[in-house]
């Protein structure tokens, strides 16, 4: 899936996680286990046309995104209403960040004076 800044679908679907979040206790399980792998799918896209890599970490927010996707049932009602606003954060900053053409490049860190030979 490509998503570029022309495509519509992108503030619709910030819209729709937003509601989700709003009104978490009418959705279903499944409902919230479709929701957040298309935002993950959504924030991995839109972070790749800005250049922006994932760390793959527990910092990551898509593996946190993940972890409750994967564990709805185990989860409050607060902590996926939580995760859903971060969803539409994510995908609402990056949807910004590539619509005003901002291309990340990243530089090695520097090495300290004592990493150097």
């Amino acid at each position: 899936m490509t998503i570029t800044s022309e495509t519509s679908s992108v503030p619709g679907f910030v819209a729709e996680l937003v509601r989700a979040a709003n009104e978490v206790d009418r959705l279903t399980a499944r409902e919230i286990e479709c929701l957040l792998p298309r935002a993950m799918t959504t924030v991995r896209d839109l972070r790749e046309q800005a250049g922006i890599p994932g760390s793959g970490t527990d910092d990551d927010a898509i593996v946190r995104l993940d972890i409750v996707a994967k564990g709805v049932v185990t989860f409050s009602q607060a902590n996926i209403s939580a995760s859903l606003r971060e969803a539409a954060d994510l995908v609402r900053t990056l949807w910004i960040i590539g619509d005003s053409g901002t291309i990340v490049t990243l530089k090695p860190p520097r090495q300290s004076n004592s990493d150097r030979p």
